[in-house]
């Protein structure tokens, strides 16, 4: 859980192999004949090998969502860095306009624009930028999120339920309906949804965030078979306690720190950076059969429902 206000196939490993297959299916046919049917959800895109010149992920487009800062920030860094053109986001334009000239120094080919993921008009401008920018969308990387109540769940009203259910999960579903068409056009994308820890163990105070983010695992899951076809997948991280501005309540307060370490398998608080890789490797040809999955990175901490 890391953060508390908005803040390519890639590839598919049965392309090499799918003549091979086609050709048992004509010799043996009975049983292997049924590997037809899989065929339209597993074509690839051509599987590429990262150099110094060309990483992972060339000339694939990444929009991610709350990217000027904490975890959105480090896996816009990390995506640009393993050769992905990236569409930063966040509902202030001196944020964005910061972060894109911090990017861009360190030689990456990042854009920005302003969206406020819980308002339609933005969601649709992000969408509409990213395609006039850089021509079309390969992965959508869903970070934003909102947490306004801090404190027992009974105190919580009507009103804080609608603006983190809205935020965290309504505008996570409808920005992931707006990018598949895109996707679907390029021949298939990968998509992540960022979720949290608090999913699995409430963290204390935090009840409606939590509920919000068990929500995204649940989406996570009934969509992955709905894009399987268009070749597109989708998968969820889990972070538990990282080390941003947006989770300062947490280890600032020495008291709340303190009982999170307890249950912290390293009992140390994450960096953002330990999530970037997992969600540059998700996006990747090497992840390319993991599907409708949930990554947990919270150092050895309890993760299941």
């Amino acid at each position: 859980m890391s953060h508390f206000r908005c803040r390519d196939e890639i590839c598919c490993p049965f392309a090499e192999r799918k003549q091979r297959v086609e050709g048992r299916v004509h010799s043996r046919g009975g049983m292997l004949s049924s590997f037809r049917i899989l065929r339209p959800a597993v074509q690839s895109w051509p599987r590429m090998h990262s150099t110094a010149a060309q990483g992972v992920l060339a000339d694939k487009v990444a929009l991610v969502t709350a990217s000027t800062d904490g975890i959105g920030l480090a896996i816009a860094r990390r995506l640009a860095q393993d050769g992905a053109k990236v569409m930063l986001s966040s509902r202030k334009q001196e944020n964005v306009d910061k972060t894109v000239a911090q990017l861009r120094a360190e030689n990456l080919n990042v854009k920005g624009t302003v969206c406020h993921v819980g308002k339609e008009k933005d969601r649709e401008g992000l969408v509409v930028k990213a395609v006039e920018e850089y021509g079309g969308i390969d992965i959508l990387v869903s970070n934003a999120a909102v947490n306004p109540f801090f404190g027992n769940i009974l105190d919580s009203t009507e009103e804080v339920w609608d603006k983190i259910l809205d935020v965290n999960v309504k505008a996570t579903f409808l920005l992931v309906k707006k990018v598949v068409p895109h996707m679907e056009k390029r021949g298939g994308g990968s998509i992540i949804i960022v979720s949290s820890l608090a999913a699995y163990l409430p963290f204390p105070n935090l009840g409606p965030y939590s509920v919000s983010k068990t929500a995204l695992l649940g989406l996570t899951k009934a969509l992955a078979p709905e894009l399987s076809p268009m070749n597109i997948r989708i998968n969820c991280l889990a972070p538990g306690l990282i080390k941003t501005k947006f989770s300062s309540p947490m280890w600032q307060n020495k008291n709340i720190e303190n009982q999170l370490l307890a249950i912290l398998g390293s009992h140390r608080i994450g960096e953002a950076q330990d999530c970037a890789g997992i969600v540059s490797f998700l996006c990747s040809p090497d992840a390319a059969y993991i599907n409708g999955e949930t990554v947990v990175v919270a150092g050895g901490s309890k993760s299941r429902l």
